[in-house]
């Protein structure tokens, strides 16, 4: 999995793609200097490659396609203000005129305007419902973006026939999707009955988790165990692209709990939109669909194999063996062959968060978790909280939190929910085990699946289950 950013003129860089493969056109590029990135992550902690673009000057551009480009927005608004206009002057109890130039005449329908204005509301939501609220439209959103990729791995899942074994779903951003190997994990399990399943995806967070486990398992009966890491932060620079992830899974009573994950009120206001007017979720890829349909179906036709291609992934197999960090003096010394880019992301992975952001991040920590807990209540499927790996330096990676300051005072009747002990993975906290500052390699990935599955293994055949309130380990 590729993310492309781009910025302008050294502007904020933006989301232009994802994906494994494919194509996309940019056909909004004038005047100036681009820079395409490519990642490996969408925390943009790996650099793969880069490409400088030059604009060429408007006015060697083609005319028609630059008025499309400058125009189509103002177009589209001056015509509802005709639209508006011819409404209500048709319905005006004054004078109109019938003809052009015309004698007045008085017009017998009156001016409704708080109704008309209701019932055009209504109309737009019926519409956006029947549209954005069903299947109608996510079945052609663009493969490579969050809200196509997590349609497509719902999807999947929901499509997929049953084991007839005890089913285990792991759940996780990139770390876990990079960390953990769903294919090696059914070679283990497999003498023990445990078949096992992976929805981890790159940016995601515990409310999205939350909304695909709604979404894959209705009956919330579905699965023997799902597994729920904990111990580390969200990138403020996932923001904007959850609403776009959690777009394809949201529902209109989620306006309410949604929002909640959100920093600033601006964001807080576009996720509840969403959930009202979840075309507006779509925005960016309703505009791509109509400048590129034929780009578009070709992309959905080639998109089969992308989610066939998540069992065949085996891992990174670079690493960052060689580097150094000193605690006391805070010093990093880097192997010469990382990327600046890697190093960049090592540097960060130990810059500590503030008191601020420490305390929202615990606040939203256990408040999801006591949605999917409720959820599950009266459900036999036992709820597992793993301790996800820190990092290549272990307990002084910057977000790393213990159990106690997750979930400390946390209460639930449910004896299926117990967390895996915290110091489990401590033994593969080590660079030869990464390839940047926060995502395992490739050997990590072996370890950490062989560790996680045997774990798993003898506490779900055991008859004893740890109440997660009363004695977390």
């Amino acid at each position: 999995m590729g993310f492309v950013y781009v910025s302008m003129n050294g502007a904020k860089r933006d989301l232009f793609a994802t994906g494994a493969t494919g194509s996309a056109t940019a056909p909004w590029i004038q005047a100036g200097s681009y820079v395409f990135e490519l990642y490996s992550d969408a925390e943009q902690r790996k650099l793969l490659a880069k490409v400088t673009v030059s604009g060429i000057p408007e006015s060697r551009a083609s005319p028609s396609t630059g008025i499309w480009q400058r125009s189509w927005r103002w177009l589209l608004f001056a015509l509802a203000l005709v639209v508006t206009y011819l409404a209500v002057y048709y319905c005006a109890p004054t004078t109109i005129r019938t003809e052009f130039p015309a004698e007045p005449s008085t017009s017998p329908r009156q001016l409704h305007v708080a109704r008309n204005l209701l019932l055009g509301l209504t109309l737009f939501a019926c519409l956006d419902g029947a549209i954005f609220h069903t299947g109608l439209y996510t079945s052609i959103l663009a493969p490579v973006s969050f809200a196509g990729r997590m349609v497509m791995l719902t999807k999947a899942e929901k499509q997929r026939v049953s084991s007839g074994r005890k089913e285990v779903l792991v759940v996780g951003d990139s770390r876990i999707a990079e960390g953990f190997s769903a294919a090696v994990a059914d070679q283990l399990g497999s003498e023990g009955g445990l078949k096992f399943e992976s929805l981890a995806e790159p940016a995601s967070s515990i409310e999205i988790w939350h909304y695909i486990l709604r979404e894959v398992d209705p009956t919330a009966r579905r699965y023997s165990a799902i597994v729920i890491p904990y111990g580390y932060g969200h990138d403020r620079r996932t923001q904007a692209a959850k609403i776009s992830m959690a777009g394809p899974l949201l529902r209109y009573g989620d306006c309410f709990d949604f929002p909640f994950g959100f920093e600033r009120w601006s964001d807080r206001y576009r996720a509840f939109t969403a959930c009202i007017f979840r075309g507006s979720a779509f925005q960016a890829d309703v505009v791509d669909l109509l400048e590129n349909p034929i780009a578009r179906v070709k992309s959905i036709q080639l998109a089969r194999s992308a989610v066939r291609s998540r069992t065949t992934y085996e891992g990174h197999e670079g690493d960052i063996a060689g580097t150094r960090y000193d605690p006391v003096t805070g010093q990093l010394s880097f192997p010469s062959r990382l990327t600046e880019a890697q190093r960049e992301a090592i540097r960060r992975s130990l810059t500590p968060p503030t008191e601020a952001e420490r305390a929202l991040l615990i606040k939203f920590q256990r408040y999801w978790l006591r949605k999917i807990l409720e959820r599950y209540s009266g459900s036999s499927t036992a709820i597992v909280l793993m301790p996800a790996p820190r990092g290549p330096f272990g307990g002084f990676s910057g977000f790393s939190m213990a159990y106690d300051t997750f979930f400390g005072g946390i209460t639930t009747d449910n004896k299926s929910v117990f967390s895996l002990p915290e110091h489990m993975f401590d033994f593969i906290e080590a660079p030869q085990y990464y390839f940047d500052g926060y995502h395992l390699n490739a050997k990590g990935r072996q370890k950490f699946t062989e560790i996680m599955v045997a774990e798993l293994v003898r506490r779900l055949q055991s008859d004893g289950s740890t109440n997660v309130a009363s004695e977390p380990k």
